[in-house]
């Protein structure tokens, strides 16, 4: 017996340390990327700002980005440049923790996680994708409007927004979309599992649509352009996860099972 608790003890410190070997890579990798991407942080910045820059050159506009304190801008490069290293890194950390549980699930069982293995990324890439090609433009002329030109008796309202704001609201976008489109991994996830079913699904749905603009308002900015175009495609995406579990179901056990 005590030779059986020794091997169960052997064998979970060699699992502990495996994962431990795999995390430390994957560190090493965001490390390495992060430093590589500190010397791009100004143009990954640039890159960042141009929505802001392109719809005040649309409204021609005269307007800049301000820092108030002095090591302000410094620590705007360093999160620009963590940012951008974890949008790189993200697919080797998934991998590393792939490679870690593949050996101990059967082939039928890395058939069936391998989708979403793959979509997960995919996912988190289209909607930031989605913030700042199509809610980003939208928002910051909804907020531009605010503008109000100086006249007799009155001050004019300019905006100003300091570097490290913009980057801030612009990062908590692009993640808040990135994880709410992940939504159908999940889902399809818990079908797979026999935790939910698609009837489950469909009959929570108007709980669904209630949770989903109340995310949204918590997530985004309290403006309604944002609100609404993030709590949109989560819906429609819940009703593709719906449309999904009645396709895969759960898998018949197998008499190997």
């Amino acid at each position: 017996m005590s030779n059986k608790n020794q091997a169960n003890q052997n064998t979970f410190i060699s699992h502990l340390s495996e994962l431990r070997s795999r995390l430390l890579k994957s560190f090493i990798f965001l490390i390495i990327s992060f430093i590589i991407c500190y010397f791009f942080s100004e143009e990954i910045y640039k890159f960042l700002v141009k929505p802001y820059s392109d719809a005040v050159l649309e409204n021609n506009l005269d307007r800049r980005l301000i820092f108030t304190a002095l090591h302000e801008a410094f620590l705007t490069y360093l999160k620009v440049a963590f940012f951008a290293s974890f949008f790189i890194t993200s697919p080797i950390f998934i991998s590393q923790i792939w490679k870690f549980v593949a050996p101990g699930l059967y082939r039928n069982e890395k058939r069936a996680i391998m989708p979403f293995l793959l979509a997960t990324p995919l996912l988190f890439m289209l909607g930031a994708a989605m913030v700042y090609y199509v809610v980003i433009p939208l928002a910051w002329e909804f907020f531009l409007s605010f503008e109000v030109a100086g006249g007799e008796g009155a001050l004019p309202i300019e905006v100003e927004p300091r570097i490290s704001e913009y980057l801030s609201l612009v990062m908590r976008l692009m993640f808040a979309f990135g994880v709410s489109f992940e939504l159908p991994v999940i889902l399809l996830l818990l079908v797979r599992a026999g935790i939910v079913t698609a009837d489950d699904l469909a009959g929570k749905r108007k709980y669904a649509i209630l949770l989903a603009f109340i995310a949204a308002a918590i997530l985004t900015p309290p403006d309604v352009i944002s609100q609404v175009m993030l709590a949109v495609p989560v819906i429609i995406l819940y009703e593709i996860s719906i449309i999904g579990a009645r396709i895969i179901g759960r898998p018949p056990e197998s008499d190997d099972d």
